[in-house]
C-alpha cells in the first residue's frame, strides 16, 4: 500500500494555489492613496491650497494601475501579487517629488515648464509596453529562441550613441543619448534588458562547460583558461563603453550583472573573484589613462575640495541629507531644488532631505520587496532559463539602486545612473516597466499549477484497458 503523499495537489486533486489578485488590487488602491496624499501635502505646504490639476492627475494615475491590474488578472492570473504594488508606490512617489521640484522652480522663476505631466505621460507609455509584453509574450521561454538576436540588438543599442555626433548624443560629457527634433531617448536602458536575456540563454547552454575546474587554489576551484573568454569579452565591452561613451554607470552595470549571473549559473565563487579582479584592473587603467575618470574619482575622494566645480552637486546632496536628519523637513519643507539635476540623478537626495533617513530607508525597503519577489520567482520557476532570467532582472534593479545611492551619499563615484521608477526620465521608466512585465510573466509561470500528466496513448484501433472486478 502506498504511503501518504506530500504533494498538496496530489493529495487534493483539482485544488490550485490562490491567485491573490484581490490582494494585488487592494495594495494597488493603497499605493494610489499614498500617492494622492503625498501630492496633497506638497500642494498645501508650498501653495497653501489644493491645485485643480490634482483631480486629473489622481484619475489618470488610478486608471493606469486599474488597466494594469485587469490585464494581469486576465493574462497572468498567477503572477506575484506584490510586484505591481511595489512599482506603483515607487512611481507615485517619484511623480510626487518631481511635482514638488516643479513647484519650487515655478516659485523661483527658474522655469515655466512642469516635468511631472511629462513623466506621467512616460508612465502611460510604460504601461502600454507592459500590457504589450504581458499579452504577447505568453511564455517567457520564447525569449530564449531569440536570445542571440536580442544580444546583437542590445550591443547595437549600447554602441549607437558612441558613433553618433556629439551634438546628437552627448549630455554633460556622456555620450549615451539620441536626441532628434526635441525628442530624446537613452538606448542603453533597453540594451540592458536585451543583454540580460542573452546572458541567461547563453549561460544555460554553456554552464556545464563554464563550471568545469582546472585546479584548486586555497579552497577555490579555478576555471580553465580557455573558459575565460566570455567574461573577458564582456569586460572588454564594458571598457569600450567607458572609453567611447564616458558612461561609467552602464559599464559598471553591464559587467556586474554578467558576473553575478555567471556565478548563479555555475555556483563557482571563483568567478566572482575573477570579475572583481578584472574590475579593479580596468578601474586602475581607466584612472591612469582617461582624464574624465580621474576627475570623477578625485571629486569623489574629496568633494569639498572641488565644491565650486565638479563637486558642487555632491556637496549640495550631502548638505541636503544632513539637513533632513532622521525624520526630514517634510514634503515641501526643504530645499532639494538647490541640488543640480535633482529630478533625475539626485532624486534620492531630495527624498532624504524631505523624508529623512527613516523615509529614505522605507523607500529602499520597497525596492527590497520588489527585488526579493523577483529572486523568489527565480527560485520557484521550473526551467533553468527562467531562473537565470528572473535572477538577472531582479539583480539589475538591486545593483542599479546600490550604485545610485552609493553615488548620492559619497560611497561610490557618481555614475549618472537614475533611480529606477522614481527619477525623471522617459527611457528609464519605460524600460523598467518592460523589465517588470517580463518578471510578471515569469512569476505567473512559476506559481501556475503544473499541468496533470496526459493519459497514456493507445494504439490505433485498440480499446483502452479496463479493470473488471470479479
Amino acid at each position: 500500500m502506498a504511503g501518504p503523499t506530500t504533494d498538496p495537489r496530489a493529495a487534493a486533486p483539482g485544488t490550485v494555489p490562490p491567485k491573490r489578485r484581490n490582494t494585488e488590487l487592494a495594495l494597488l488602491g493603497f499605493a494610489v492613496l499614498i500617492t494622492l496624499a503625498a501630492q496633497c501635502i506638497v500642494d498645501i505646504t508650498i501653495t497653501g491650497s489644493l491645485r485643480a490639476q490634482l483631480a486629473t492627475f489622481g484619475g489618470w494615475f488610478a486608471a493606469l494601475w486599474l488597466v494594469v491590474h485587469l490585464v494581469v488578472r486576465r493574462f497572468a492570473p498567477y503572477a506575484d501579487p506584490l510586484l505591481l504594488p511595489a512599482v506603483a508606490v515607487l512611481s507615485g512617489l517619484g511623480l510626487t517629488m518631481i511635482h514638488r521640484l516643479d513647484l519650487a522652480g515655478l516659485q523661483d522663476g527658474e522655469t515655466t515648464r512642469e516635468d511631472a505631466p511629462v513623466q506621467l505621460l512616460w508612465a502611460t507609455i510604460g504601461v502600454a509596453l507592459f500590457v504589450a509584453v504581458v499579452v504577447v509574450l505568453r511564455d517567457h521561454r520564447l525569449l530564449s529562441r531569440f536570445a542571440y538576436t536580442l544580444g546583437l540588438v542590445g550591443l547595437v543599442l549600447l554602441a549607437l550613441p558612441a558613433v553618433l555626433p556629439a551634438s546628437i548624443s552627448e549630455v554633460y560629457g556622456a555620450k549615451i543619448w539620441i536626441r532628434v527634433a526635441g525628442f530624446s531617448i537613452q538606448p542603453g536602458e533597453f540594451a540592458k534588458i536585451c543583454l540580460i536575456v542573452f546572458f541567461a540563454a547563453y549561460l544555460v547552454d554553456k554552464r556545464d562547460v563554464l563550471a568545469l575546474a582546472s585546479r584548486r587554489v586555497m579552497g577555490l576551484e579555478l576555471p580553465r583558461g580557455r573558459d575565460l573568454g566570455p567574461v573577458l569579452a564582456v569586460w572588454v565591452v564594458s571598457i569600450l563603453v567607458l572609453v567611447f561613451e564616458r558612461d561609467l554607470g552602464s559599464s559598471l552595470l553591464l559587467f556586474g550583472i554578467f558576473v553575478v549571473m555567471l556565478y548563479v549559473a555555475t555556483e563557482r565563487a571563483s568567478w566572482l573573484l575573477i570579475g572583481l579582479g578584472l574590475f579593479a584592473g580596468g578601474a586602475f587603467i581607466a584612472y591612469q589613462v582617461f582624464g574624465h575618470v580621474q576627475v570623477r574619482v578625485d571629486t569623489w575622494l574629496d568633494p569639498f575640495a572641488y565644491r565650486d566645480e565638479g563637486g558642487y552637486q555632491l556637496v549640495q546632496s550631502l548638505f541636503g541629507l544632513g539637513t533632513g536628519g532622521l525624520f526630514g523637513a517634510g514634503l515641501g519643507g526643504g530645499r532639494p531644488d538647490q541640488v543640480p539635476v535633482a529630478k533625475s540623478d539626485f532624486i534620492a537626495s531630495a527624498f532624504g532631505e524631505e523624508l529623512g533617513l527613516f523615509g529614505l530607508v522605507a523607500i529602499i525597503v520597497i525596492y527590497l520587496v520588489l527585488v526579493e519577489r523577483g529572486l523568489r520567482t527565480s527560485l520557484v520557476v521550473r526551467d533553468a532559463f527562467g531562473k537565470l532570467l528572473a535572477g538577472g532582472l531582479a539583480f539589475a534593479i538591486a545593483w542599479q539602486l546600490f550604485v545610485v545611492l552609493g553615488g548620492v551619499t559619497g560611497l561610490l563615484p557618481l555614475t549618472g545612473l537614475t533611480t529606477p521608477f522614481v527619477a525623471y526620465g522617459g527611457s528609464s521608466l519605460v524600460a523598467n516597466f518592460g523589465l517588470v512585465a517580463v518578471l510578471v510573466r515569469i512569476s505567473d509561470a512559476a506559481r501556475r499549477p503544473a499541468a496533470p500528466p496526459a493519459p497514456p496513448k493507445t494504439a490505433l484501433g485498440e480499446a483502452p484497458t479496463e479493470v473488471v472486478s470479479r
